[in-house]
């Protein structure tokens, strides 16, 4: 099948290779008044964090589970079971390069897998008021092989749990109440919605929950306050995924959304040996780095940094209005066993919470592996999270929330009070200018001129925030929004002169909006001395760079004057890493003037 796709002037043309759209797995027979889509009932199970539960062993629940689809999508997905086994048919088998022996001996390495799987399923519950709903639901999970493997009852949604589901250990309840709109009397809602939240207070207080709303004036209705919230459609209607954390452990309190949240711990299972081991770290580095911060006037800073191989992580404290903390996991090695990867994660993040004396709501955990291009700036969540902070007298917005990075590189600490330094009187370039941080300083140190060149509009307009937050806005500040390589070219050729320039330029890009990618060993050279060009006479650029691989090209460009000052650029609470960057200081070689054979 051709599909043609037009939008104005422009057509798109693709060929189909799925046939039926893929939500549809081929087990559902009728799906009631309004069903859930399978692929969404899946997005919902991965928001709350179900593959993790089901792994430790726990149980599962839908107290409003209509044709059943959460539950089938949660056996299917702990049963490791692939989501399309059941289709009949794939648009690919009709394509001339299609490989039958192949795609057969695939299936069947599906099918084994399934099988295997489907031994270890976890407990898994349904239930409605519907008697008919609770029959297709039986025969739903029937044709999706499940046979009694899930457990679908008429029950209320007041009705007490079974002594089989009282939750012991972790648990999730996830489930897609009516909304009122194609099903469902809006005025009944409210109520509903208050039987909800009781039900989840009640019955499952350890366990997390995960509500997928389509009528934001009655889910308050639930009383209980969202940790996460989840933007998403079902269908053409705009719903709020809420996730609820277990109330024996985390008070529901200045909700806020995270970019990746760990599944739930028993609060009372006792610390490990090795979560002793760090909290006491945390302790010590908070009451060594707590007074140098004070005594510097930082509000933000690097509590710690893997100090403990066991437990790979950094920790940030922001300090705004009040204490929030960012907390990156870097990827354990295929060799680390998962549960005991999950396990660590769940004591760093319970010892982090209780050292610092902060609710769960303000630690902002995300889980770092290696970036290629601009992925650290990418976004992770849907809703940001916007708040000021201080360094060296100035103010600058932080988000924690949606993307790997926060706006604010703090190992480039020193690296921006040295430009601040380095400014007063001159014109100066940020390339790759991402937030404009750099900017702020130079305009606050003295530059005549400043100019902050960026690809991305949001970046931009973060820096434009970040310039007027200190007073600073105005036409003397330039900013543009153009791929950086070809704005080189075009500045040279108009004659533009810069006094200093921070260059700063991503590991690796291949943007569809820069004409060419970049790959910064490869190209570093070349881009320097294209940079070079912009100095003013005695002039002075500043380049800088993450990777942590990087190796300078010092050969081909041996015509300049090159210091490498990483060691100066490395702030306290970033000591114990050295490596986090790599810094030089370039200019253009002065030339020796002959000696006069006169003597003058």
């Amino acid at each position: 099948r051709i599909n043609l796709f037009l939008l104005r002037d422009r057509a798109v043309l693709s060929l189909d290779l799925s046939g039926h759209s893929l939500h549809r797995r081929g087990y559902r027979t009728g799906g009631g008044a309004a069903p859930l889509k399978e692929n969404l009932a899946a997005a919902v199970l991965m928001f709350a964090g179900w593959p993790g539960t089901a792994r430790a062993g726990g149980t599962l629940l839908d107290p409003m589970c209509g044709s059943g689809t959460i539950p089938i999508e949660a056996a299917l997905m702990a049963g490791d079971v692939a989501p399309g086994l059941l289709r009949e048919y794939f648009g690919f088998q009709g394509w001339k390069g299609h490989d039958p022996e192949t795609w057969e001996r695939l299936m069947e390495e599906a099918r084994a897998r399934r099988d295997a799987g489907l031994e270890r399923l976890p407990r898994i519950m349904g239930c409605d008021t519907d008697g008919t709903a609770i029959k297709e639901a039986a025969e739903n999970a029937r044709r999706a092989g499940l046979g009694d493997t899930i457990r679908l009852e008429r029950r209320s949604l007041g009705d007490h749990l079974p002594p089989l589901l009282r939750p012991e250990g972790p648990g999730l309840v996830a489930t897609n109440p009516p909304y009122g709109r194609r099903m469902g009397d809006p005025g009944d809602l409210g109520p509903l919605y208050g039987r909800l939240g009781a039900f989840l207070r009640k019955e499952a207080p350890g366990w997390r929950a995960a509500v997928l709303a389509g009528n934001r004036r009655v889910e308050q209705g639930i009383g209980l306050a969202p940790a996460r919230v989840h933007p998403l459609y079902n269908g053409p209607i705009p719903c709020r995924l809420l996730i609820f954390k277990p109330r024996t452990r985390f008070p529901a309190r200045d909700a806020a959304p995270r970019a990746r949240a760990p599944g739930p711990v028993p609060s009372t299972a006792p610390p490990s040996p090795g979560e002793r081991m760090l909290a006491n770290r945390l302790r010590k580095n908070l009451r060594h780095f707590g007074r140098w911060a004070r005594r510097s006037e930082i509000d933000c800073f690097r509590l710690y940094d893997r100090d403990i191989p066991e437990y790979a992580m950094a920790v940030d404290i922001y300090r705004g209005e009040k204490l929030w903390v960012h907390v990156q996991e870097y990827l354990p090695p295929a060799r680390v066993d998962r549960e005991k990867a999950e396990t660590r994660r769940f004591e760093a993040l319970r010892a982090v919470r209780e050292v610092l004396d902060v609710p769960e709501s303000r630690i902002f955990f995300k889980l770092r592996r290696r970036q290629k291009g601009n992925a650290q700036y990418r976004r992770m969540a849907r809703e940001a999270r916007f708040f000021e902070v201080k360094e060296g007298g100035l103010r600058f917005r932080v988000n924690l929330a949606d993307r790997l990075d926060t706006g604010l590189f703090l190992d480039h600490r020193e690296t921006r009070e040295l430009i601040r330094r380095m400014a007063a009187g001159k014109r100066f370039l940020n390339l790759f200018g991402y937030t404009g941080t750099a900017t702020v300083y130079a305009a606050y140190g003295g530059a005549t001129r400043t100019t902050t060149v960026d690809l991305s509009g949001t970046h931009l307009a973060w820096a434009r925030e970040n310039l007027a937050l200190n007073g600073l806005d105005g036409p003397r500040h330039e900013r543009i929004r153009a791929d950086c390589l070809e704005w080189i070219e075009s500045a040279a050729g108009r004659g533009r002169s810069y006094g200093l320039i921070f260059l700063d330029p991503p590991t690796f890009s291949n943007s569809k909006r820069m004409k060419r990618p970049f790959d910064l060993q490869k190209d570093h050279a070349d881009l320097i001395r294209r940079t070079v060009r912009l100095l003013a006479p005695g002039g002075t650029l500043l380049f800088s760079t993450h990777f942590r691989n990087f190796r300078l090209n010092s050969g081909m460009l041996s015509d300049l004057d090159i210091e490498d000052i990483t060691h100066k650029t490395i702030p306290p609470d970033f000591a114990r890493r050295p490596r986090v960057h790599q810094c030089w200081k370039i200019s253009r070689r002065t030339a020796r003037k002959s000696p006069d054979p006169r003597g003058r």
